[in-house]
């Protein structure tokens, strides 16, 4: 079985994403992984480069800024590294740059992608999330929050990144067939140091809405603030390994008294756009 993860990135240092640690913690069980660095503001390149592992093949990409709306840039450039993934590959690995597998995991997936390797009724599989806020010891539960997404799919070059990279489609929009497994991707896209998670804001948003949007919907300030979120709870688990080194440098306070959680009915339509980044 040949297994190849993918994936995409773009200024990851000046936005601080982890993305060198969700690479490693999907290396041990693919064969090859392919990444999309497009050109950045920073060393990102390098930072790839500096990855010890002869498995990580780079493509150097230009983000197209006439793509921006909706998010399409980021499943374009997401399927630039799927198209790339030889064809000797069986299945490939989708990870994001601030999405990360715990170890844990890696016996159930490999299980996974060998019992359903030739079942031509399976396109993929499917992950459970863990979305951390704030900091590395709450989680985000309410239900703005996605819940599961595809991360393992076939080497199906039918199969493409659906809207704004977010998940999976085939052939003419169709939705792929997949199976739930007993993973779970751990999202750390909003666990940053406030000023990083503001410039992200201001950045990012702008794939998705027009300037008078973001100047009227992100606030004007040089730190992001975490206050703003209704439900919360104390991560009870473990991280995984390769997230260490970058937890012990955790350097800004955020605490939460989760018993003053309150679900907000309306604010879910906003957090459906915050949470697509």
């Amino acid at each position: 079985m040949n297994v190849v993860g993918f994936s995409f990135i773009k200024n990851a240092i000046l936005y601080d994403y982890p993305i060198k640690e969700a690479i490693l913690s999907v290396i041990p069980i693919c064969d090859e992984f392919v990444i999309a660095v497009g050109k950045s503001e920073d060393d990102t390149l390098a930072l790839i480069q500096s990855i010890a592992s002869p498995k990580i093949r780079i493509l150097e990409t230009a983000w197209d800024d006439n793509l921006r709306e909706g998010g399409r840039v980021l499943a374009v450039e997401t399927d630039k590294a799927f198209q790339a993934v030889s064809s000797k590959a069986d299945w490939c690995f989708y990870i994001q740059g601030d999405e990360v597998i715990h170890e844990k995991y890696h016996a159930n997936i490999v299980k996974a992608m060998q019992t359903y390797k030739n079942d031509n009724e399976v396109d993929g599989l499917l992950f459970k999330y863990v979305h951390f806020y704030g900091s590395y010891d709450y989680v985000a539960t309410s239900s703005g929050w996605y819940k599961n997404e595809i991360r393992v799919i076939k080497n199906n070059k039918n199969i493409y990144s659906f809207r704004d990279a977010q998940g999976f489609r085939k052939d003419q929009n169709q939705k792929l067939k997949v199976v739930s497994i007993d993973a779970s991707v751990y999202h750390y896209g909003w666990v940053k140091p406030p000023a990083s998670m503001q410039a992200k804001q201001r950045t990012f948003q702008k794939l998705w809405h027009n300037d008078e949007w973001v100047a009227q919907h992100v606030a004007d300030s040089s730190e992001f603030d975490y206050t703003g979120i209704d439900v919360l709870e104390k991560f009870k688990g473990n991280h995984p390994l390769v997230m260490r080194e970058r937890i012990a440098k955790y350097n800004w306070n955020f605490e939460r008294d989760i018993s003053q959680n309150k679900y907000v009915p309306d604010q879910k339509l906003r957090y459906f756009f915050l949470f697509s980044l």
